[in-house]
């Protein structure tokens, strides 16, 4: 079912006017097309909008439900044409990146701040949402591209990767536990250790990641709690609740709550940027080359 613009703009006048006079007066043109194109508009949804009386005009129930959800459409349709203009024109355009905290570091910040330099015309829009949450607004156009952190076991249709960024993995630790103060820590002495992770649910390549490792070190991790996001996961390591696997930049938003202690083999983790492929032109594809130009460290 599709309706017109004309009629969503007739509609809107009279519910807002709750007059068919006023409202033809508003949008400058006589009343009886604006009657019309009412009553086109209600044959079409199947139900009456307006209550009209003699010396009275009123939503019905039906009327007054569809005007809190069309209200808008007219200044959306218009910001959307506005922006369009501007991009095309060269004025300004928007990038909508989704990224998770755990990649939340110095070298991701200077990387915005090096493509703001250079397209300042281009508006950066963050948004914090896990990985699994933003491989599936990538698919759906809702984000332009998205920081993952590492690449997913099995790569959705669709979406490309490219690695941008890697560092190490290190072991999280409560201020007063018995590893604190070392200068480095095998994986296999954690064995006995309660584990906080990063659910699998939302994180589901880095979840693994850490399960191989555990693995690869001859034991299974004994997870107590889980959280969607990796700083909530250091926090509570900073709660005493037990100890993470999470990598090493989170440990500056934690000052001394947490020892952020190496571990031995020096693990690596590679943070990869998705977006759909065939899309990256623009200020994507802009965004693209420079993260390209980085070394890889």
């Amino acid at each position: 079912m599709s309706y017109s613009l004309r009629e969503i703009e007739c509609f809107i006048a009279v519910a807002e006017a709750l007059s068919f006079t006023r409202a033809a007066k508003r949008l400058n043109m006589a009343q009886p097309p604006l009657s019309r194109h009412i009553r086109t508009l209600e044959e079409k949804i199947g139900a009456q909008l307006f209550s009209r009386e003699p010396r009275r005009v009123s939503l019905t129930a039906a009327g007054s439900l569809f005007y809190d959800d069309i209200r808008n459409v007219p200044r959306l349709l218009n910001r959307a044409g506005e922006a369009a203009r501007r991009c095309s024109a060269g004025e300004t355009a928007r990038l909508r990146l989704g990224f998770v905290s755990a990649v939340m570091n110095d070298e991701l910040v200077d990387s915005f701040r090096r493509y703001r330099e250079r397209h300042p015309g281009v508006q950066i829009m963050l948004h914090d949402s896990s990985p699994n949450d933003q491989l599936k607004a990538i698919a759906e156009g809702r984000l332009d591209g998205g920081f993952v952190g590492i690449i997913p076991p099995v790569r959705p249709p669709g979406i490309q990767f490219m690695a941008w960024h890697q560092e190490p993995l290190v072991c999280f630790v409560p201020s007063g536990h018995r590893l604190a103060g070392s200068q480095s820590v095998a994986l296999k002495a954690l064995a006995e250790e309660s584990f906080i992770a990063v659910s699998h649910e939302s994180a589901p390549a880095f979840a693994s990641h850490m399960q191989e490792l555990c693995k690869a070190a001859g034991f299974r991790p004994r997870i107590i709690l889980e959280s969607p996001r990796a700083q909530a996961v250091a926090l509570m390591v900073a709660a005493g609740s037990g100890v993470a696997l999470l990598p090493a930049a989170l440990a500056q938003f934690m000052k001394t709550s947490v020892h952020a202690i190496p571990l031995k083999g020096s693990p690596k983790i590679t943070h990869v940027f998705a977006c759909q492929k065939g899309r990256a032109v623009g200020p994507l594809g802009h965004l693209l080359q420079l993260l390209k130009a980085r070394k890889l460290a």
